[in-house]
């Protein structure tokens, strides 16, 4: 769902703008929208997920983000599309949380890099998907039905209803949650996230912290006329909420949780940018509309067959070992592809092919590296609210891109953030970092599981 969102809201984007009459700024706020409420979404979702099971909480978000995607397509202005683009963010989040866990908890544990890596596999062929969408839905339904085309788009988020009813009937429970539960004591405190921080002493202060967080964001992403030292401000604001909600969370494995954040950002900070500029810079270099589209076509297989790769490669040879050779290879192919002219198409294509398999597949791994820090207990809510606080990079990228092109030109920005936080997700995973700064605070909290390649809990 992720990617056919992502994509799905792109190719409808200059028709929503020409529909409302919105400025540039105004159109992007509704992609940054579902950053916003991605983390809150993470959290709120992936305790139904650790309380009542992977299998509701997953039905739960198919839902909402059914519900929000047809109401777009009925949506009369700005506003309500704004808040529809927050509800779909905060679905999104909920159905990776309890997806990824599900997916992760269900098969063999030796297993369980190619399920993570089939599981992201998902994402790039959501975007292949959405794109044959726009291709054929958008001019038949814009043929019959002027100033209708973008909004059919949004219809077709009925698709994800049948699914679930499907999910709901056939499905089992993950079998990791069950056992967990079963092993549980039945007089045992519910310590599910929502309960620790909304039910808690704390609960007041966690609520307008909540709402606190959420304003800054909106006003970091939503309102571009921001001064740039109030956006700081916000950022560090919004921070200081995040790790204090992680700190009562985990009081004693706290700074694994914001250590996860800060390596997600950073992969986000390497992905997305590219992801995000990828066709700005190919036309800037000369390439035309008819062959950008069949570039960046060609670079999004790549990524689809990345995830695979990764599933197998991480069995293979170990999570934490091939997520750095990876980048590796990714990044050893950056430079020289960001500083080739237009007339390259071919060569062009096979290393931007190769650089998303590397660069960009690799994150199939991330569910199942996430997840080894957090016990059954605590994993949905722990891998959604972590993972997405980290997500807010996809937003932060594409700017700090834009911002740098200005001054050193497409490609070099593209590079220099691609190689730069690159360099930052491969130290963390590659040496364990989240379990290192976790001796030094708290030797006593660590546990066997994080970040190991071959068992996630034995709890």
């Amino acid at each position: 769902m992720d990617g056919y969102d992502f994509v799905l809201i792109a190719f409808a984007l200059p028709h929503i703008r020409e529909a409302f009459g919105l400025s540039l700024p105004e159109a992007a706020t509704l992609v940054s929208a579902a950053f916003i409420s991605r983390w809150l979404g993470g959290l709120v979702l992936g305790a139904v997920g650790d309380r009542y099971g992977r299998k509701p909480a997953m039905i739960m978000s198919i839902f909402m983000f059914a519900f929000g995607s047809i109401a777009m397509a009925f949506a009369p202005g700005f506003w309500t599309l704004f808040v529809l683009r927050l509800l779909i963010g905060f679905a999104m989040a909920g159905e990776y949380s309890a997806s990824a866990t599900y997916v992760i908890e269900s098969w063999p544990k030796h297993m369980r890099n190619k399920a993570s890596g089939f599981l992201l596999s998902g994402y790039a062929f959501g975007v292949i998907l959405a794109a044959q969408v726009d291709k054929y839905l958008y001019p038949w339904v814009e043929s019959w039905h002027p100033g209708w085309g973008w909004r059919a788009l949004f219809l077709t988020g009925v698709i994800p209803v049948v699914l679930a009813i499907y999910m709901r009937k056939r499905l089992p429970e993950a079998d990791d949650w069950v056992e967990a539960k079963q092993k549980a004591s039945q007089s045992s405190e519910t310590r599910d996230a929502v309960t620790i921080l909304f039910k808690g002493k704390y609960a007041t202060v966690n609520v307008i912290a909540t709402i606190v967080a959420a304003a800054c964001l909106v006003f970091i992403f939503a309102v571009p006329s921001t001064p740039s030292w109030i956006v700081v401000l916000l950022y560090i604001v919004s921070l200081a909420v995040f790790v204090a909600f992680m700190t009562q969370f985990d009081p004693r494995r706290w700074v694994i949780g914001v250590a996860i954040m800060i390596t997600i950002f950073a992969a986000f900070m390497y992905t997305w940018p590219i992801q995000g500029l990828l066709p700005t810079y190919l036309k800037s270099v000369g390439f035309n509309e008819s062959t950008v589209t069949s570039i960046v076509s060609f670079a999004g297989l790549g990524n689809a067959c990345g995830y695979i790769v990764a599933g197998f490669a991480g069995d293979r040879f170990g999570m934490r070992k091939w997520f750095v050779i990876s980048l590796v290879i990714s990044q050893t192919i950056v430079f020289p592809l960001f500083n080739m002219g237009g007339s390259a198409v071919i060569l062009v294509s096979i290393l931007l092919f190769f650089n998303q398999m590397f660069g960009q597949g690799i994150s199939g791994l991330t569910p199942k590296w996430v997840s080894s820090y957090f016990p059954i207990e605590q994993r949905a809510a722990g891998l959604g609210f972590a993972y997405n606080v980290g997500a807010l990079g996809g937003a932060v990228g594409p700017l700090l891109g834009a911002h740098l092109a200005k001054s050193y030109g497409f490609g070099m920005a593209l590079a220099i953030l691609s190689v730069g936080f690159a360099a930052i997700v491969a130290l963390s995973i590659g040496l364990n970092i989240p379990k290192q700064l976790q001796k030094l605070v708290n030797k006593d909290a660590v546990r066997p599981q994080d970040g190991d390649d071959d068992i996630i809990d034995e709890a």
